[in-house]
Order: structure tokens, then C-alpha cells, then sequence
């Protein structure tokens, strides 16, 4: 459950002279410094910084530029850059903030102050930079050692360029995302939610690390052997009432077993993955099920391969197609569950790339779910690592290493056939 938040109260920092709202959670794990000129007065600043602190991470909310700046200098990068570092400093300074590791969130120009400071302190570990201008960062962008994701609208599509060109030239870890059908300020029904969501899992991915299953050689008997030992791993979570969510095929009776034992509903992610021309197992992406399907996909992987045009729209339809066929069998006329507010247990029997369940998470969180869990019985720890912001928390029984192939880590390893997975969902429907 969550620790409750206290409410933000004016702060002034010297010697600048900077205002701000700071609120403090009890137990917080992280601050995060907003870098936006008029920080106090943003609604939507005011909203994602309510959904950070849900999750244990304090917020300085700055007034980085006074009114007449906001006028004449809004593109000052160095100057909102200076400012950010000294608000930075100020809270090291602070007993109850000194020990807590520092992110900072800037949209608009606010993203390049934050990049421009964060090359100039190594300290700073994460930068969530959603609908920004990181471009204007120029010649620090290569500067920058904290982890960096850029949040763009996918209806924005000169600020998609722009922050496509400013990823190019970031070197640290870093990911582009981007929010289908949202504009420039994610005013869209449900975006901004996105955003929150993104940017949380981000900054707690980086500011608090995250412990690694254990490395070594595991051997589950059989899916159902795995799904067990994995139920007992999230028994934390039956009082949340959640819905388990199998990636098929194989990730069903994994899934069965979990349901069963917390004694909740089991359902199924559709997803269906789109391979590089030539080269099915190389996956541009993914596409899941829904009102509205959603293609999810990799960025850097379509930049390197960069299909010809058509290629991909004409793969979505085609995975559409089966998609329809396993929705029509799997579920035989029932509807998909509601996901909203839900805390979602998504499962599968192992994790290789992580393509698929990573699309799934995407669609999840776009839709609105309250909590997503990503539960597995091994997988690869850099692919966990990969993962780590799709996900609130995630459940690996193992991390083996050197890491394979899933298969073999079990005994039986046989294929997951259509008639056993209809069985398996019909079972659960009757509970």
C-alpha cells in the first residue's frame, strides 16, 4: 500500500531566492526537482508530481524564471541550468532531503536546463523529459551521465523530430517513448496519465536500484512446477485483488497455477510480435489487442533496419488477423476484462528480449491500469534491467547467468498447444 504523502509546503532558496512547493513522503526514496519556469503555477506539473510522491518520491516544484524572464527569456538554458543546480545543492544541504538521490522532470525548455545541469553534476541519476526541447541542449547532450527518457506526443510530430534528433546524440541510458495519438501537452483523455506512469517507473528504476534475483542455474519440472513456486513469490498481492494477465501460449498454465492460488481472475495479453524483413526472430515491435490495437515499437530497432515503407502498417494487419483468430478461440464470446485502476499481474513462463512483454506493458499502462507487476520464473538480468520502468514492481524467481534460452531451464518444456489453453481459460472462468 502506499505511505501516505505530505502536503507540499512553500520553501525559498537561497541565494537566488528561488520559490517553491516541496512534499515530502514519509519513507522517501528519491527527490525529483522540476525544471520548469513557472513550476507552482503548472496544473499539470501539480498533477504528475501528485503521482510521484504516491510512490515514495519527494518533489521541488521551482519558479526557475520570474514573470518577466518567462517573457523575454525563456530559451535561457544556462540560466535555468544554473538555477536547477543551486536548487540541487540547496537540497543536499537539507536533513531531510540530503540523503535522498536527486532526478529531475523538465518539459518544454525545462528539458535542456535539465540536461545542461545534469552534464555539469554526475550526481544527478535520471532525467524525465516528456513534450521537451532537448535539443536545445546542444553540445552538453553527449555531456550527460544520468539515465534519460524523452516522452513526445505521436500526434507532435516536430517535437518527435526534434527529440528523435537530440536522442541520437545522448550517450547515457536513455530510451524514447512515445504516446500514441497524444499532442504537444498531452491534453488527450488519458495521456498525461501515461506520462506520470512512465515517469515514475523511470526515476524509481534509476534512483532506487533495484535487487536482482538470484544468478544461478535454476530447473523448474514443468510450467505448472514454475507457475507454483512463482504464486508463492506474489502472494503479497492477493489482497489487491488483481487480475492475472498470461501471455500465450506458453505463459498460461504458468499463469493457471497463479490464479489458482491467489484466487483471482485469468485472462489473456493477446500480442503478436513483428519481425525485421528477412529476419522474423528481430522484432521492430509488437502489436496488442484492443478497441483500439496498439503497435508497439522499438525505435532503435526500426532506425537501424529502417523497413520500407508500408512494411509495418501491412505486418500490423497481418498479426491483427491472428489475433482475432486467438481472441475468438481463447476467449470463445466472452469480453476482455477491464483493466482500469486494476492492479495487473502480467505472466509468462520466461523472458528471453523482453519485446512482447514490454509491448503488453505499454498497452496496459495506456489504458489505464493502476498497477502493473511483471511476473516471470527466469529470465536474463539485463532484460529484467531493460524492463525495470515498464513495470511498478517485478517478480523473477531467477536471473541465470549466462542466460540462453528459457527452455532450458525446465524439464518439460513441451509446447503449449491452443486446445490447452481454452481448457486452461475455460477452468479459470468458472471460479
Amino acid at each position: 500500500m502506499d505511505e501516505p504523502q505530505s502536503e507540499p509546503t512553500p520553501v525559498r532558496i537561497p541565494p537566488l531566492g528561488l520559490e517553491g512547493l516541496l512534499g515530502v513522503p514519509r519513507g522517501a526514496v528519491g527527490l525529483v526537482i522540476f525544471a520548469d519556469g513557472s513550476g507552482r503555477h503548472s496544473v499539470r506539473n501539480d498533477e504528475v508530481a501528485a503521482g510521484l510522491r504516491e510512490r515514495g518520491l519527494a518533489t521541488l516544484l521551482l519558479d526557475l524564471l520570474r514573470p518577466e524572464e518567462e517573457r523575454s527569456d525563456r530559451f535561457g538554458i544556462d540560466r535555468l541550468a544554473s538555477r536547477l543546480a543551486a536548487a540541487a545543492d540547496w537540497a543536499r544541504g537539507e536533513p531531510q532531503l540530503q540523503a535522498l538521490p536527486i532526478g529531475y522532470f523538465g518539459a518544454s525548455t525545462g528539458a535542456a536546463g535539465a540536461l545542461v545541469a545534469a552534464a555539469r553534476d554526475p550526481n544527478i541519476r535520471a532525467i524525465v523529459a516528456p513534450g521537451g526541447r532537448p535539443d536545445l541542449a546542444k553540445n552538453a547532450l553527449a555531456k550527460v551521465k544520468a539515465a534519460t527518457v524523452l516522452i513526445v506526443g505521436g500526434a507532435d510530430t516536430v517535437a518527435l523530430d526534434l527529440n528523435r534528433a537530440a536522442f541520437e546524440r545522448l550517450q547515457c541510458v536513455k530510451e524514447l517513448i512515445v504516446v500514441p495519438g497524444a499532442g504537444h501537452w498531452f491534453e488527450e483523455l488519458g495521456a498525461l496519465a501515461q506520462v506520470v506512469r512512465h515517469a515514475r517507473r523511470w526515476l524509481l528504476r534509476f534512483l532506487v536500484p533495484r535487487r536482482l534475483p538470484p544468478s544461478g542455474h535454476v530447473m523448474f519440472a514443468d510450467r505448472r512446477d514454475a507457475g507454483r513456486q512463482l504464486a508463492a513469490a506474489l502472494a503479497a498481492f492477493k489482497d489487491e485483488h488483481p487480475l492475472v494477465l498470461a501471455l500465450p501460449r506458453g505463459g498460461v498454465p504458468v499463469a493457471f497455477e497463479v490464479a489458482q492460488a491467489l484466487g483471482v481472475p485469468l485472462d489473456v495479453a493477446l500480442v503478436r510480435k513483428i519481425g525485421a524483413p528477412g529476419h522474423a526472430e528481430l522484432g521492430l515491435g509488437a502489436v496488442v489487442e484492443g478497441k483500439d490495437p496498439q503497435m508497439i515499437l522499438n525505435e532503435e530497432v526500426v532506425r537501424l533496419v529502417r523497413p520500407k515503407p508500408g512494411y509495418l502498417q501491412a505486418e500490423k494487419t497481418r498479426q491483427l488477423q491472428e489475433l482475432e483468430r486467438r481472441r475468438r478461440l481463447y476467449r470463445d464470446g466472452r469480453p476482455a476484462p477491464a483493466v482500469e485502476g486494476r492492479t495487473i499481474i502480467v505472466v509468462d513462463d520466461g523472458i528471453a528480449t523482453g519485446g512482447s512483454a514490454k509491448a503488453v506493458l505499454r498497452a496496459l499502462s495506456a489504458r489505464g491500469a493502476g498497477k502493473l507487476v511483471l511476473a516471470v520464473p527466469v529470465a536474463p538480468a539485463d532484460t529484467l534491467e531493460a524492463l525495470a520502468s515498464e513495470a511498478d514492481e517485478m517478480v523473477c524467481l531467477a536471473a541465470p547467468e549466462p542466460f540462453f534460452a528459457v527452455g532450458e531451464h525446465y524439464e518439460d518444456f513441451a509446447q503449449t498447444t491452443d486446445e490447452e489453453v481454452v481448457r486452461l481459460l475455460a477452468r479459470a472462468s468458472t471460479r
